[in-house]
C-alpha cells in the first residue's frame, strides 16, 4: 500500500504587491490554520516517510510548520522546485518516481494542481476546490509508485479548515 497526502499551502498574504508570487508569505489566518491542521494530523494520523514541498515561501512555510509539529526527521524533507506552478501530470510524475522504501509521502503544493491531482487519481469524491490548508489522503493498492499512473486511489480521508472550526 502507498499513501499520498496532498496539502495545499495555507492562506497567503497579498499585502505587498511588489513581491514575486513565489515569495508571498502566509498571512496570520494561514499560520493559524497550518498550526491547527498540523496538530490535528499529529494526534490522528501516522507519520509520513517523506515530505516534499514546493519552493514557494507559502508552501515551504506550511510544510515547515507541519514538520516542526510532527518532530519530523528533516533528512527526509525535500524541496522540489518543480512542484511550484506544476501541472497535475507533473505532480503525478514526481510521485510516481518515489523510492520504493517510501510508503507515505506528504506533498505541499498549490492549486489548481492539488485539486486536479485529487480528481485525477480517485473517483471516490470530486473536489471542486481543495481550500488553503486542505488535506487529502489517497491510498493506492500498489507495490510500486510507478503504478499509480494506471491505478485509481481510494480516498482515505480529507480534512479542510472549515472542519476544524466544528471541532473546537
Amino acid at each position: 500500500m502507498r499513501e499520498v497526502i496532498l496539502i495545499r499551502h495555507a492562506k497567503s498574504d497579498w499585502g505587498n504587491e511588489f513581491l514575486k508570487d513565489i515569495d508571498r508569505p502566509l498571512n496570520q489566518r494561514g499560520y493559524d490554520a497550518a498550526y491547527v491542521a498540523a496538530n490535528w494530523f499529529l494526534t490522528t494520523k501516522k507519520m509520513p516517510n517523506l515530505i516534499i514541498s514546493s519552493t514557494a515561501t507559502r508552501a515551504l512555510t506550511t510544510a515547515l510548520i507541519f514538520a516542526r509539529i510532527l518532530n519530523f526527521n528533516m533528512a527526509s524533507f525535500e524541496l522540489q522546485p518543480a512542484v511550484y506552478e506544476s501541472s497535475e501530470s507533473n505532480l503525478i510524475d514526481i510521485i510516481s518516481k518515489l523510492q520504493h522504501h517510501t510508503n507515505t509521502v506528504m506533498l505541499f503544493g498549490h492549486n489548481p494542481s492539488i485539486t486536479n491531482v485529487c480528481n485525477q487519481l480517485t473517483d471516490d469524491l470530486f473536489f471542486d476546490n481543495v481550500p488553503t490548508c486542505g488535506i487529502v489522503s489517497l491510498q493506492f493498492n500498489v507495490n510500486n509508485w510507478a503504478d499509480i499512473k494506471t491505478n485509481k486511489a481510494t480516498l482515505n480521508y480529507h480534512q479542510f479548515p472549515k472542519n476544524y472550526k466544528n471541532n473546537d
